[in-house]
């Protein structure tokens, strides 16, 4: 059924590590109305617990949705972090504590996995990607192995959102899910688009009673017991790309600790050094990462004796290629390319070169080029790659954001501050109370920042070139 959009409004809700946050949004504009943030209760500020009770989730919405924020609207979205595990036994009773996305004590599991199946390119081949430590399935198997009498009693799993859903639904009998959260298991492959419960049953030690229903994009969940339409849900990932507004040939540029980059691309990767997840839309997030990229900048600043922003400022006053300083930026090994046991390496000493602005700017250079490398995998495998959203605190540098369209080689674009995810959560809302076959166009809260490449391309390439020849001669096992 489609419903006139002209006078309605939905709310995003997006569930992280360490807040929930809801944004109310006009649903024919985007417009934001009002928004509002909590903590979960008992989780320390800064910190992103590796488990929880589910029911903190709902304390912290109830905080963020007091003062009538959610008055009036007529649909709710919900986005929530991926990959995690919420167990159910046969009666729907909640099994242990949720398990979320960045525990670590599943690597193990994970490794096992993979060689179970085959390796790494059996699992690209059957799913779209290769099971991590932070996979859901991989988690499976580490409650199989650390909490055997939890892992017989387990009956179903939900993702975070499923479960808010659930929830918002007031536990309705049918349970739900979509394609992009259900991609993140690691037993829901992208390459055939539905569960492979024999995946599961490898981990966990025996089949798992049901899976929640895969709803499409715009596909309602149900109503809650008030009447609110709530839509499908999704993953953060999904909603942060869906509240950005992203589209076919866009990528995704996440500058944490790591470097993740997600391209929206028409079909699945059947490639190791891809991983592919579903969109919030229908499509597919084509997904490399590199596993150095701000803490490089982190890393360089500590050794100047300065922070970030004084890190920019030193890397300002140097000129592209830094006076020959290159430096490889895999202080922590790499994915991206493969190189697990390398190490960083600062090439092109000389006694011009070695002043602080040129280490500042060899560091930026380094950790771009870097992701530069990661956008070239994503277009060897058929990705296109037309525009880059640069995200991250690191993004926001003046002399990151200087640099990367000359050495990305595309526009870049710097969204401007807003809660993305939310917002994409309110739009998928928006989007199935309409019923229409695409989500509603809505434009930024605030106008984006658009950098172009420019007369400066051929320096960018120029810094590349000189960025691989070190490369080669430094990792010759690379074979390039």
């Amino acid at each position: 059924m489609r419903h006139d959009l002209g006078m309605a409004i939905a709310a995003g809700i997006d569930c992280s590590a360490q807040f929930t946050k809801i944004t109310v949004c006009d649903t024919a504009t985007g417009a934001v109305l009002r928004e509002n943030r909590a903590p979960h209760p008992g989780v320390p500020a800064g910190t992103a617990p590796a488990e929880i009770d589910p029911q903190e989730w709902l304390r912290s919405l109830g905080a963020a949705a007091e003062g009538g924020l959610l008055e009036g609207i007529a649909a709710i979205g919900v986005s929530a972090q991926q990959q995690g595990l919420i167990g159910l036994d046969a009666g729907g009773v909640l099994v242990r504590p949720a398990m979320l996305r960045n525990d670590p004590r599943a690597a193990s599991a994970a490794v096992s996995l993979v060689e179970e199946l085959g390796g790494t390119a059996a699992w690209a081949h059957a799913i779209g990607a290769v099971p991590l430590a932070s996979a859901t399935i991989a988690k499976l198997r580490w409650l199989a192995d650390n909490e055997p009498q939890s892992a017989k009693r387990l009956a179903e799993v939900l993702m975070p959102h499923d479960w808010l859903v659930w929830q918002l639904l007031g536990q309705s009998a049918r349970r739900t899910t979509d394609r992009g959260d259900a991609s993140g298991t690691g037993y829901w492959s992208t390459v055939e688009e539905r569960y492979r419960g024999d995946l599961a049953a490898l981990a966990l030690g025996h089949e798992l009673q049901q899976f929640p229903t895969v709803l499409g994009p715009a596909e309602a969940a149900g109503h809650s017991p008030e009447g609110l339409l709530i839509a499908a849900g999704t993953g953060t990932t999904m909603a942060t790309a869906l509240g950005l507004g992203m589209g076919l040939g866009d990528v995704m540029v996440s500058l944490g600790s790591s470097g993740t980059l997600h391209a929206v691309h028409d079909q699945a990767v059947s490639e190791p050094a891809v991983s592919t997840y579903a969109d919030g839309t229908g499509r597919f997030l084509a997904q490399v990462v590199t596993l150095n990229a701000a803490r490089v900048l982190r890393a360089t600043a500590l050794m100047l004796g300065t922070d970030l922003q004084g890190l920019s400022e030193l890397a300002l006053r140097s000129t592209p290629g830094a006076y020959g300083l290159v430096l490889l930026p895999y202080l922590e090994g790499e994915r991206t390319p493969p190189l697990p046991h390398a190490a960083g390496t600062l090439a092109g000493l000389r006694v011009e070169s070695m002043k602080p602005e040129h280490l500042a700017r060899a560091a930026v250079e380094g950790m771009l080029c870097g992701l530069a490398d990661a956008l070239d995998v994503l277009r060897a495998n058929g990705v296109a790659v037309r525009r880059v959203f640069l995200t991250g605190v690191a993004g926001r540098l003046p002399a990151v954001q200087a640099a990367a369209p000359a050495i990305f080689g595309v526009p870049v674009v710097v969204p401007a501050q807003a809660e993305y995810a939310a917002i994409g959560a309110a739009r998928q809302a928006a989007w199935a109370l309409a019923g229409t076959p695409e989500p509603p166009t809505w434009e930024p809260p605030s106008p984006h920042t658009v950098l172009e490449p420019g007369d400066d391309a051929p320096v960018g390439g120029a810094v590349r070139a000189q960025f691989a020849a070190v490369l080669k001669r430094t990792h010759p096992e690379l074979g390039r």
